[in-house]
C-alpha cells in the first residue's frame, strides 16, 4: 500500500472515529476495546491511530504494569475493573486480564489452580460487561515467527523503540510454539457469543490498523455513518472460528 493512499484512508477513518465518538458523548455510551497479541504484533500502532484525534476528556489507554503485591493479594479481576469505562468514555487496553491466559501462562507468572479460576470466571466477568451495555471487543492481533524476528531486531536496534524492550521480548521467539498453544486454547474457551475474539492477520501494519478500525466501526450505529468506507477484509480481520487456521489467517 502506497503512503499516500494510506493517510488518506486513515484520515477518513478517523474522520469516522470523531463522529462515532461524539455518539458515545451524546448518548452516555461506555466502550471497551482490548488488544491482545504476541509481542511486536502492532498493537500500540494501532492504539495510537485509534485515538490520534479523539477527544483526550473521553478516552484513555489502559496499560498496565507487572502485578503489585496488592494485586496479587486480590481478586484477579479487581485491578482491571477501575479502569473500566464510565458513561462518555472510549477506554482502550492495550494487554489486558487475558494476561493470565497468555504471557503468565507460558512464563509460569500463575500456579495451574489460578489459571483454572480464571478460565472459569473470565465469561461470567465479561457477560457482566456486556450486560450492563458496555460496547466491548476483543482483538488478537497475529503474526507470523519470521515477521516477528524482524520486528524483535528493529526493536533492539532502533533508538526510538528502546523502551519497548523487555526480558519478555528475549524469549518471544523461544517459546513461540508455547505462546501459540496458550492462545489456542484462550479463543477455545473464551471466544463466547456475547464477547467473541477478532483474529487480526497483522503482518502488514498498515492494513491491520485499517481494517481493524473499519471493522469495529461497521458495527456501531452512530450519525452520518459512511457505510462504504466501512468495508473491511476478511483476510485480515475475522470472527475467530476453526475455519481462520484454513484460511491461514492464525499463524502456526
Amino acid at each position: 500500500m502506497k503512503i499516500k493512499e494510506y493517510k488518506k484512508e486513515l484520515y477518513d477513518l478517523q474522520v469516522e472515529l470523531v463522529k462515532f465518538q461524539k455518539e458515545v458523548i451524546e448518548k452516555k455510551l461506555q466502550v471497551c476495546i482490548i488488544f491482545e497479541g504476541r509481542d511486536t504484533a502492532g498493537k500500540d500502532g494501532i492504539i495510537k491511530r485509534f485515538l490520534q484525534h479523539l477527544s483526550p476528556r473521553e478516552v484513555r489507554t489502559v496499560a498496565l504494569n507487572k502485578p503489585s503485591d496488592k494485586d496479587h493479594m486480590s481478586w484477579y479481576f479487581q485491578r482491571y475493573v477501575h479502569f473500566l469505562p464510565s458513561k462518555q468514555e472510549i477506554i482502550l487496553f492495550n494487554r489486558s486480564w487475558y494476561n493470565r491466559a497468555g504471557v503468565e501462562k507460558v512464563m509460569n507468572f500463575c500456579t495451574q489452580k489460578e489459571l483454572k479460576s480464571f478460565f472459569e470466571e473470565v465469561g461470567s466477568f465479561e457477560q457482566m460487561l456486556t450486560h450492563s451495555g458496555v460496547i466491548f471487543f476483543k482483538y488478537y492481533l497475529d503474526i507470523s515467527k519470521d515477521e516477528q524476528k524482524e520486528r524483535l531486531k528493529d526493536r533492539k536496534t532502533n533508538p526510538l523503540k528502546q523502551w519497548k524492550v523487555s526480558p519478555i521480548d528475549n524469549k518471544a521467539q523461544e517459546y513461540w510454539d508455547e505462546y501459540s498453544k496458550a492462545r489456542d486454547e484462550m479463543f477455545i474457551r473464551t471466544s463466547f457469543s456475547f464477547a467473541p475474539w477478532y483474529v487480526v492477520n497483522a503482518d502488514n501494519k498498515k492494513k491491520a490498523r485499517l481494517n481493524v478500525i473499519k471493522h469495529f466501526l461497521s458495527n456501531m450505529d452512530y450519525d452520518k455513518k459512511n457505510e462504504k468506507l466501512l468495508a473491511f477484509s476478511g483476510d485480515i480481520v475475522c470472527k475467530f472460528d476453526p475455519i481462520c487456521y484454513e484460511k491461514g489467517l492464525i499463524k502456526k
